[in-house]
């Protein structure tokens, strides 16, 4: 054990883990390595604030990069993607995007030619399939980072990220459709460089919840990345051609690569947890086999080093934590896991029986359906508004606040994100989730200005808080022990219903007229009939769960001797 006025006295399992921020793909743990991770105390400081500072660089520039594809959308369809794909009718009327390309049309009050508003069949299975493949690598990524490390795995995205960009760069000359195949190695790549970056929060744990809002902020401002390359694009006359883009870009995953390479940790380092057990594990000062030494002198040398040795590690992990560290962190655990109301739900269970019971059950319809709203109106925006409004420029002028929003709402909302969780009850994030998804709903079929302003507002700060949500959620409900799968599992199908988008496509095209409030009204009460029937069951069994922990609690309590009392 540490020595008493050591502030490194206990460690609990809640310790070990630290919880990301918002991401579509993400985990609520550090990985761990096949091999034994490293203690942050041996590697120089110097070396670790790099190492975050690349990451955070990297993150930035591919994490979360094929979210911003509503700004990159116009490029494409300016540059005549899927162009052949137009009837000789359609290239006649001078169509700006046909059904094809675009399910929808309608006619721009400012020009002749006739403008898209609506989803396309491919151009938006581009983002449709970089949506479901976001999150269905969750799984593989994980399995990567516990049998290779790291390093390894960032290297595989940083690889991945290289062929999408290579794909996309010279997509219009080669001989099959590369467009959805680049736009879709983009999207394996930013998973698999972002996830492996989480372990780097324990570079320094006393600041780990500001170096994982880095690294989540990081994510999400990574979706600008387009939209700075379409105002360059308008800027230069669309001269810079989507080749030349991606040929450039190709510098970003050779710079992650070398990173890997030279730079970042193949091991993952050591949470607190993990410290404060190497501390405990210590060889005391006395040992069992000392007395096979027959000389006392020597003895005494022996237990000496060892209780400078022992006095060193404790010093650099002292150093490492803070003061009074680890009781701070555990005292503020325990906090946040009374006010849930559902920690240890399932604690414990198999993987199996926790997908059997509607805990899993009802997240994961609320988390299909939310998915599919979110990534939809991600693809759809421009279309959706050209027909609420009846101005495809009213439209444009949307679609390009929404472009600047989403990447800056993403950072905006870390801190209320952190308060909102860890300050209220689970039920009360759900009931808040549900409110707020009903009035995005509502704001998105009003056919007014404001009313698309307030819907972006409102979408950009709400996409990164109902992703952390459903990450808390799984952590609090489920435990740590089957995480990984149970999380990855939720998201996997998630993504994998994002396909529905193309039957939500051709229903908003061939049966409401173009009329995209339907399909919206449609998933807005479908939303809300789900996320009322969670809201129902997590908050009842909360009240249960609350009352079987006060009856432990009073039978785990001391018996009280009343003065004058007999035992």
């Amino acid at each position: 054990m540490a020595s008493h006025d050591s502030p490194i006295v206990s460690s609990s399992e809640d310790a070990s883990h630290q919880k990301t921020g918002p991401h579509p793909a993400g985990t609520s743990i550090p990985p761990k390595t096949h091999d034994e991770p490293i203690a942050a105390y041996e590697v120089p400081r110097t070396k670790r604030l790099f190492q975050v500072t690349t990451a955070v660089t990297y993150c930035l520039l591919a994490a979360g990069i094929v979210f911003g594809y509503a700004a990159l959308k116009p490029i494409f369809i300016s540059e005549g993607v899927y162009r052949d794909l137009c009837t000789d009718d359609e290239l006649d009327r001078h169509v700006g995007t046909c059904y094809r390309q675009e399910l929808r049309h309608v006619e721009s009050p400012a020009s002749s030619v006739t403008l898209a508003d609506g989803s396309s069949v491919r151009l938006n299975l581009m983002f449709t399939v970089a949506a479901v493949s976001t999150n269905c690598c969750a799984l593989p990524v994980g399995a990567l980072l516990d049998r290779y490390g790291p390093r390894f795995t960032a290297m595989i995205g940083s690889l991945l990220f290289a062929v999408g960009c290579i794909l996309l760069a010279f997509a219009s000359r080669l001989p099959f459709d590369a467009y959805i195949g680049g736009y879709f190695f983009l999207a394996l790549g930013g998973p698999f460089v972002f996830i492996p970056s989480f372990q780097l929060s324990n570079t320094f744990p006393a600041h780990s919840g500001l170096i994982l809002s880095m690294l989540t902020g990081a994510f999400d401002a990574s979706s600008a990345v387009f939209l700075i390359y379409r105002l360059l694009y308008s800027h230069t006359g669309d001269s810079l051609k989507p080749e030349t883009f991606f040929l450039i870009y190709l510098i970003v995953p050779i710079f992650i690569l070398l990173a890997q390479a030279l730079l970042m940790p193949s091991k993952s380092y050591k949470t607190v947890g993990e410290l404060v057990k190497q501390v405990e594990e210590e060889e005391p000062d006395e040992h069992d086999s000392d007395h096979e030494t027959q000389n006392d002198e020597q003895l005494e040398v022996i237990r000496n080093e060892r209780r400078l040795r022992r006095a060193s590690v404790v010093s650099e992990i002292t150093e490492l934590l803070g003061p009074k560290a680890v009781d701070r962190q555990t005292k503020e655990e325990e906090k946040k896991q009374r006010v849930s109301g559902v920690w240890g739900a399932l604690h414990g269970h198999s993987a199996y029986d926790q997908i059997r019971t509607p805990w899993f059950i009802l997240i994961t319809l609320f988390t299909i359906i939310q998915m599919t709203r979110i990534n939809y109106f991600v693809a759809t925006i421009r279309n959706q508004y050209a027909h609420l409004l009846g101005d495809y420029e009213k439209a444009v002028q949307i679609n390009s606040f929404f472009d600047v929003a989403l990447p800056v709402g993403g950072i905006i909302a870390i801190p209320f994100i952190g308060l909102a969780l860890d300050g209220t009850s689970t039920p009360f994030v759900l009931a808040l989730l549900v409110f707020v998804a009903t009035t995005i709903g509502i704001l998105g079929v009003l056919p007014y200005m404001w009313a698309g302003y307030a819907n972006v507002c409102l979408f950009v700060l709400y996409r990164p808080f109902y992703y952390t949500a459903i990450s808390d959620y799984s952590a609090k409900v489920f435990g740590f022990t089957n995480f990984g799968t149970v999380y990855g599992l939720i998201m996997c199908l998630g993504g994998i219903f994002n396909f529905s988008q193309a039957g939500l496509d051709t229903l908003t095209h061939r049966v409401f007229g173009n009329d995209p409030i339907p399909v919206n009204v449609f998933l807005l009460l479908l939303a809300l009939a789900v996320g009322i029937t969670l809201v129902g069951f997590v908050w009842a069994r909360s009240r249960t769960l609350r009352r079987d922990l006060l009856e432990m609690e009073a039978e785990r309590a001391p018996e009280t001797l009343v003065p004058g009392g007999s035992a």
